[in-house]
């Protein structure tokens, strides 16, 4: 079994996650279309780097109120979240029919899951309170909405899907302002060297496209001569 560190999952964090998109087509060639989101997020703060980080996964619905035991699984949930191995990243998939109709996600919640390891989240689900969140906490959601209505954690450590992103409990999880991705724990410590390749493939591309003297016949050479770049 692999072992990942922090220190591993940190120096991702160097990458886009379109990036890292491209190098899981080297090292991982089934992964080409499939363990990446396929709808627009909505995204906190653009500006923020990449969150890369263990996935903590949950269901939640919103639209009607939660059972006593279903509401009891709120500090249970917690505890999970504070569970190692950190850094992690919140993974929420929403049940109900109309997905966001409550938001899980405002300055509190934000705060809680900040102070016990948690990065950020990606959810298809609705966020809130955008100017009171914790600072450096990334939302990656369906949509903003006002209230959270009868919002609840129906269940925690489970597969849930996110816009085509299927996520298991534990699973590494790279995103950004473009989306989000799983990347397999096997091939994370080869990410490095394929995103090295790339660059020096593309390198030899974008000066051909980008010189004054550029036509079809200079890109098809370059091309030829990035294929043979190993």
């Amino acid at each position: 079994m692999v072992t990942i560190t922090a220190e591993d999952l940190a120096a991702l964090k160097a990458y886009d996650t379109p990036t890292i998109c491209n190098a899981l087509e080297i090292v991982a060639p089934s992964r080409r279309a499939t363990g990446f989101t396929t709808r627009p997020l909505i995204c906190r703060d653009p500006s923020m780097p990449p969150m890369v980080g263990f996935a903590r996964t949950a269901t939640i619905r919103s639209l009607t109120p939660a059972s006593p035991a279903v509401a009891a699984r709120r500090e249970p949930y917690y505890e999970y979240v504070a569970k190692d191995p950190l850094p992690s990243i919140s993974v929420i998939q929403d049940l109900d029919p109309i997905p966001g109709f409550g938001a899980f996600w405002g300055e509190v919640n934000t705060a809680i899951h900040k102070g016990l390891g948690c990065e950020g989240v990606v959810t298809d689900g609705s966020i809130r309170d955008l100017d009171q969140c914790a600072p450096g906490f990334q939302l990656l959601a369906g949509m903003v909405a006002p209230s959270h209505a009868h919002v609840h954690v129906e269940d925690f450590g489970c597969d849930v899907n996110i816009y085509g992103m299927a996520v298991s409990d534990g699973d590494i999880i790279h995103a950004d302002r473009h989306g989000a991705v799983v990347i397999p724990t096997e091939v994370l410590k080869d990410i490095a060297g394929a995103v090295d390749l790339l660059v020096r493939r593309e390198a030899v591309v974008l000066a051909c496209a980008r010189a004054e003297d550029f036509d079809i016949h200079k890109l098809k050479k370059a091309m030829a001569n990035a294929r043979e770049i190993h």
